[in-house]
């Protein structure tokens, strides 16, 4: 018998549906985010294969960077005609046309035959992914009042958090019983459904007209950006004479001096430093730009640590990194729910110290680590690192007026990708120190992971000189005393 006293069962409570405008903006989020989806599933699969492509182009692996530099390279330098293209010509209009430049490189990518084509084609890949993650996000931010924002952009990022789970052990299975182009076809099928998920999901979004396009102020940021990673990714690794790496470094800073001048003078530059002006942006640009030079290393690192410092086949190093993905997932809910607690500084600031440590321990790994142990390594690091990118890259848009929204997502996207590209050189550079003229061991690991978590560390100071209250607009977080 029960124990609790007989009663009438109590009327079921009514179902209320969310507001159209909530579901809508819902399904235009996860629609657009098919783009952060493929391109996730892409960089991650193509950097578990970059060992098998290391073999099949009979290339130094440590040389395959440049299949993940170029890929990065052209998103930073091509970004900033996102903008304009989405104001001139209509967000989704760009969006479906940037998918379609994306998959044509994803087919020539799979025919490729030597290093020289695949970082060729890698570069139209990356031509149009830098329109499509972008404009999908300037869809999201735009079409959202502010404080749905937080919401909106978690179901954006969800394709994107999925993607990093799937792409690692797809690509060991596909390199298991196929050969490696199939890692590019299989965007193709995938990216025709998101194209049509758009079509059906995805409204008109009336823009201003954005006025010329600012050739001369692309030009000048062009140059400064792929002559600064030029000399990243050729620095060290005696691809390029010193005197080249002078000159390239000479023409970044004289590029990127004439570009602030240029920018003073114009309305609508084509990367607006007057947001900088914004202490919150500010912090989430500059301390994005830090953190990613630290983590973009992460997907070149850890498929040769597993596959050749530690031997293991491209199926074995895919599935392990499951466990991070799953990081990443859990990640989203704890997220918002720490925001409203305490805040973005505290937030951003305890989350990269944690992202520091958790790097520098990877490079401790060797043959005799047991599996359950980098499991719970690589989790415990993939919800770190989601924590903490999605707390910046929310907060980047917490004070950017309504039309600045284009200008705050271009420039914010542009660091993004320089970031992880200084990131990618950095720790190749790293890594090819510390090998000498060896072969790759466990122990040559070590130096890179522990040199990049000490790079993430200076990002910490630029969060900590956040207002307690930044960005409680979004968050919903108010101090104890204002409670």
């Amino acid at each position: 018998m029960s124990d609790f006293p007989s009663a009438q069962p109590a009327p079921p409570e009514p179902v209320i549906p969310p507001p159209p405008q909530a579901v809508g903006s819902r399904l235009a989020s996860l629609a657009v985010a098919s783009a952060l989806f493929i391109e996730f599933v892409d960089s991650t699969a193509l950097s578990t294969a970059l060992p098998t492509l290391a073999q099949a182009f009979n290339a130094d692996p440590v040389h395959l960077k440049l299949a993940l530099t170029s890929y990065i390279l052209a998103l930073a330098v091509f970004v900033p005609v996102s903008g304009w293209a989405a104001e001139r010509f209509g967000p989704r209009r760009v969006f479906l046309v940037a998918m379609a430049v994306f998959l044509t490189g994803s087919v020539l990518c799979g025919f490729s035959d030597s290093l020289f084509q695949l970082v060729a084609f890698r570069v139209l890949q990356g031509m149009g992914g830098a329109m499509m993650v972008p404009v999908a996000r300037l869809i999201v931010v735009g079409s959202t009042p502010k404080e749905r924002l937080l919401k909106a952009m978690g179901w954006f990022t969800i394709p994107g958090l999925v993607g990093p789970l799937v792409g690692p052990p797809m690509a060991g299975f596909v390199l298991a019983v196929a050969d490696w182009p199939w890692i590019f076809w299989l965007n193709v099928p995938v990216g025709l459904l998101g194209m049509l998920a758009v079509t059906r999901f995805v409204p008109r979004i009336e823009t201003p007209d954005p006025g010329r396009f600012d050739w001369s102020g692309f030009l000048l940021s062009a140059v400064a950006i792929t002559c600064l990673v030029t000399a990243a990714e050729t620095a060290g690794v005696g691809l390029v004479p010193w005197p080249w790496l002078v000159a390239l470094a000479a023409a970044a800073l004289a590029s990127g001096t004439g570009y602030f001048f240029l920018a003073r003078r114009k309305i609508r530059p084509i990367l607006d430093l007057g947001l900088m002006r914004h202490a919150t942006f500010r912090a989430s640009l500059l301390g994005g730009l830090v953190v990613r030079m630290g983590s973009g290393a992460g997907p070149f690192l850890l498929p040769m640590l597993l596959q050749v410092g530690l031997g293991w086949t491209p199926l074995q190093a895919g599935s392990v990194t499951l466990a991070g993905g799953l990081g990443v997932i859990f990640a989203r809910p704890f997220a918002a729910f720490l925001l409203r607690r305490i805040g973005f500084r505290a937030m951003l600031t305890l989350f990269i110290l944690l992202s520091a440590l958790v790097t520098a321990a990877t490079g401790l790994l060797t043959r005799t680590t047991p599996v359950e142990a980098i499991l719970v390594l690589l989790f415990v690091g993939g919800f770190i690192r989601a924590s903490q990118f999605i707390s910046a890259n929310t907060l980047a848009y917490s004070e950017a007026p309504p039309e600045k929204i284009a200008a705050a997502t271009t420039f914010f996207a542009v660091s993004q990708q320089v970031g992880m590209a200084l990131g990618v050189s950095f720790g190749g550079l790293m890594l090819h120190l510390a090998r000498g003229s060896g072969e790759l061991t466990p122990s040559s690991f070590v130096l890179p992971y522990v040199a990049v978590g000490a790079v993430m560390l200076l990002a910490a100071p630029i969060y900590l000189r956040l207002d307690p209250k930044a960005g409680a607009n979004i968050s919903g977080h108010r101090r104890s005393e204002e409670r």
